[in-house]
């Protein structure tokens, strides 16, 4: 799930930053255990998708991103520009996973915008 007003893009159409709160973060560092490192060998013999990898992955990714959120929110942001990932393995089998992004507070650009659009980002 994704935060409406959260975008790759550095603005956000029918919208107008009227303050930016600078860079913000959401870091993760996340491992298999033996066992899940054991299932993911026997699903590489077979080949194709390592699903157990997968969902770590995409766990990892989705925890970051929340943590970014919440940063946002922290600083009274209610959108975030310019997101990013960024993935770094900090020993074998731990891997760093940082989303990062500018937290920004934004108006419509027509005065007839939803009222959220006013209120900071929550966690989701």
């Amino acid at each position: 799930m994704t935060h409406p007003l959260t975008t790759t893009a550095f603005d956000l159409p029918g919208y107008r930053v009227v303050k930016s709160f600078g860079v913000v973060r959401g870091i993760i560092v996340r491992s298999r255990s033996i066992v899940g490192n054991f299932a993911a060998g026997l699903q590489s013999l077979v080949g194709g998708n390592i699903t157990l990898y997968t969902s770590l992955c995409e766990r990892a990714r989705t925890d970051a991103y929340n943590e970014m959120l919440a940063h946002a929110g922290q600083l009274g942001a209610n959108a975030v520009i310019g997101v990013r990932y960024d993935a770094t393995e900090i020993a074998a089998g731990i891997t760093e996973v940082l989303c990062y992004g500018t937290a920004v507070h934004v108006e419509p650009a027509a005065q007839s915008a939803l009222s959220a659009v006013n209120s900071p980002l929550s966690t989701i």
